[in-house]
């Protein structure tokens, strides 16, 4: 029992050091700000204790903070779901159609995909959100999209608030004003004075709040938008992305086949239902999946092996020639380089001179690859598959090509696009 007792104190202290990250920082600060100064705000505005139109509107303002704060927990602490460690399929020779995790030691499901921040498997993943500081996935799916419906249409009623109350107080103050020098004494008369105190740094305040309402209402707006387009069509980011490669490969080898994305089940309410249940619970355990007629069981997951092979022979090597320190914005790597930097939390590696790196994407100033690091390998010319490796971005003026490639016309995906 003690041993039991030991082993959730220390699962739940895990959990709560995922609220010690600048992502969930800086959103529960937003929430905190908005949510306080609209409390204050509907007070000077619209006394609640008066009218049953100002109890409604508190009351109202109360029950945005708290599903808001509802549903970004649980997104943050429910967490995605991970496929067990040393998960296998039951029939043994599905495993041809799975890519292997090392890390997890074990099979990666359908639509699973390893999460480097979280260094497991995650269940249909969709992306790692900074925000929550978890993966987005199987199990709270529902919860982070009703987080960022809840969470503009919260900001839209504050914003409302606050424009209310400036215009309310700062009318009242001018016809105060006004009544001083008899010019409108029928104002001042009409209008009750202030609750409450509303001097300029209470201003500054509801206009600063305001400003953070807005912003989150348009920023967090737009990311509903594209999740709620991608779950009628019962994808996640990842899908959508793969989809996207597998018609590129399609086009670039001009090959006679088409790729059907297999879980798409043709109708948008039965996507729907894939994500939002009454209960709350999502469909399934989050490894198998219902797919459309006609789909093999694994079309994804053979599409993800194909790219993977596709990526090892499209893949071009290079050799460093100058140190580069690994920071996201290097000064000292050119203003174009520096201005360029891929807005992305991949992370960046570290480079030495006389290193070799396998580049397997790029832009036109940054390259992204994998660092070898087996010290066995002495020839340019290595092959990338079962070595150990550091991946991430790297600025294209620090490496060149290496002979064997220089030769001939392969480009890392994106490099050839943006030439």
């Amino acid at each position: 029992m003690g041993t039991f007792c030991s082993v959730i104190k220390f699962e739940n202290l895990q959990e709560v050091k995922r609220l010690c990250h600048w992502g969930p920082i800086i959103a529960l600060g937003v929430i905190a700000i908005c949510s306080t100064m609209a409390m204050i705000d509907s007070v000077l505005w619209y006394w609640p204790l008066h009218t049953t139109g100002g109890s409604m509107n508190f009351i109202m303002l109360i029950n945005w903070t708290v599903m808001i704060l509802y549903n970004y927990f649980n997104a943050m602490f429910v967490g995605p779901g991970f496929v067990p460690l040393g998960w296998k399929p039951e029939n043994s020779q599905d495993s041809m159609y799975l890519q292997y995790c090392k890390v997890c030691q074990a099979y990666k499901a359908p639509r699973s995909h390893h999460c480097r921040k979280c260094n497991r498997c995650v269940m249909k993943m969709d992306h790692h959100c900074p925000w929550i500081n978890n993966c987005c996935g199987y199990q709270n799916h529902a919860s982070f999209t009703l987080f960022l419906l809840l969470a503009p249409l919260g900001c839209i009623h504050a914003a409302f608030i606050f424009v209310m109350t400036m215009y309310t107080q700062l009318y009242n103050r001018l016809s105060f004003g006004w009544n001083t020098v008899k010019i409108d004494m029928s104002a001042a008369r009409r209008d009750p004075l202030p609750i409450m105190p509303f001097g300029l740094a209470a201003f500054a305040a509801t206009l600063f709040a305001l400003g953070l309402a807005l912003g989150t209402t348009i920023a967090v707006g737009m990311l509903f938008f594209i999740q709620m387009k991608i779950i009628l069509r019962n994808k996640t980011s990842i899908e959508s992305w793969i989809e996207e490669k597998a018609k590129d490969r399609i086009q670039y080898y001009q090959l006679d086949e088409v790729f059907v994305f297999p879980y798409d089940l043709g109708s948008r309410w039965k996507n729907f239902k894939q994500v939002f249940t009454w209960s709350g619970v999502p469909k399934g355990d989050g490894l198998d999946w219902p797919i459309r007629e006609g789909c093999h069981p694994y079309s994804l997951t053979i599409e993800q092996l194909k790219q993977k092979a596709d990526k090892r022979v499209r893949s071009v090597q290079y050799k460093v020639i100058e140190d580069y320190s690994g920071t996201c914005c290097p000064l000292n790597r050119g203003i174009k380089t520096f201005f360029t930097s891929p807005c992305t939390e991949e992370p960046r590696i570290r480079l030495q001179k006389g290193e070799f790196i396998l580049a397997t994407r790029g832009l036109r100033y940054w390259l992204y690859g994998d660092k070898i690091l087996d010290d066995s390998i002495k020839e340019v010319s290595f092959s990338p598959s079962d070595v150990s490796r550091i991946r991430g971005w790297f600025p294209r003026n620090c490496v060149e090509k290496c002979p064997c490639d220089a030769e001939t016309d392969q480009a890392p995906e994106g490099e050839k696009k943006n030439r």
